[in-house]
């Protein structure tokens, strides 16, 4: 009863900002909640039910190749796309000793350089093969940090053909066959730098590819 008449007492604005206080708090809590749910509680979903293949760019180091070897732990065959054959055949070889039961093919493709060459390679390796998972991963950043105005033509060309060009044409060239079975999963891996950080100097071509 107290705190009642304690409330009622206070102006209205003092009470606005309050109760705008109190929604704003439940609405973090709330985030907090679902975000500790997704990572930690929500079970893993059946990955093959959208198809027994899955095609990931940028295998061969980091992130790339931690996801081939979770896809495979849940027992999909991959395709591996990356630029360099010998870390190509190195990575299939290691996935190949601890998940024998799947099958991997390999794409040698420079994102930086001729695309649609790698694209046309990537249908004939894939086709009749139901694909239903696609990551693109492969990606490029500055070699170190640079004002916008030191950043060169031949990177800021680089930076957007493999972070945006790359991406868009191998996404387009397994998109349709997912769309005629209609299901399928894309995972286009972002940058959490350029999301976090407003307009992440001294990488800004970077952040606006990567976002």
């Amino acid at each position: 009863m107290e705190l009642c008449t304690h409330f009622k007492s206070q102006p209205v604005w003092l009470l606005v900002l309050f109760a705008l206080g109190f929604i704003s708090i439940f609405k973090c809590i709330l985030s907090l909640l679902k975000s500790f749910y997704i990572y930690f509680l929500r079970p893993s979903k059946n990955l093959r039910r959208y198809g027994s293949w899955a095609i990931v760019t940028g295998p061969t180091d980091g992130i790339g190749k931690a996801l081939a070897f979770q896809l495979a732990k849940k027992g999909l065959n991959l395709v591996l796309v990356a630029r360099n054959a010998h870390k190509l055949k190195d990575v299939s070889a290691s996935i190949r000793s601890k998940y024998s039961n799947i099958q991997i093919k390999t794409v040698v493709m420079d994102f930086s350089g001729d695309i649609d060459e790698g694209v046309k390679r990537i249908k004939e390796t894939v086709e009749g093969s139901e694909v239903g998972i696609l990551i693109n991963n492969a990606g490029m950043s500055y070699p170190y940090p640079k004002y916008f105005h030191e950043v060169d033509e031949e990177l800021i060309n680089n930076l957007i053909k493999i972070n945006v060009e790359g991406i868009t044409k191998v996404t387009q060239a397994v998109l349709h066959n997912m769309l005629q079975r209609k299901r399928g999963a894309i995972i286009n891996i972002g940058s959490g730098g350029a999301a976090l950080i407003p307009s992440y100097p001294f990488y800004t071509v970077y952040a606006g590819a990567k976002t």
